[in-house]
């Protein structure tokens, strides 16, 4: 790496770099998660080889962490996408039939059998990615593991979770 460090690139670029990433994120807490996931990649990196120019790897390092976390959220949207949410909202305030209120509940019971279902470490990770809305960072510090490895549990999840509900 030439004598540079990733403490001293952190100390130089820190703040350019976060700046870069909520401008592609829009959002505080995943350009966070996409800044540790970047120094995290970058230290991986010059383990496995020398770099000339240790900026232009980091910003591109970044980039390629925050087109990642944009298709993540696109795929989980797109996952979780609900033709009947306006239903949802007359359910949620009381006034609903019964009937779609049984509906709603046999739905419910349905996907927390799917998450039921789920391989233990894969559950862990969902229930405290969707329910204690944990960032994904936070996950992966808290369970020891790479955010990388977050992420593939959370889309397994997903994708589990859709199948099973699609299935009945």
């Amino acid at each position: 790496m030439g004598g540079v460090s990733v403490d001293a690139l952190h100390r130089r670029e820190g703040l350019r770099l976060q700046r870069f990433l909520l401008r592609m994120l829009g959002n505080p807490t995943d350009a966070a998660d996409a800044t540790q996931e970047t120094y995290l990649r970058m230290l991986s990196a010059l383990s496995r080889t020398g770099v000339e120019h240790p900026t232009a790897l980091l910003f591109r390092i970044a980039h390629n962490v925050a087109l990642r976390t944009r298709n993540r959220h696109r795929l989980e949207r797109r996952l979780f996408a609900d033709e009947g949410e306006a239903d949802l909202v007359d359910i949620v305030d009381g006034m609903a039939l019964p009937e779609r209120q049984a509906i709603a509940r046999q739905e419910l019971r349905r996907l927390a059998a799917a998450v039921d279902a789920l391989p233990p470490r894969c559950r862990e990770v969902f229930l405290l990615s969707r329910f204690e809305g944990l960032a994904n960072g936070e996950i992966a510090v808290r369970l020891g593991v790479s955010r990388n490895m977050v992420e593939k549990h959370i889309i397994k999840a997903l994708l589990h979770c859709r199948r099973r509900l699609e299935h009945f």
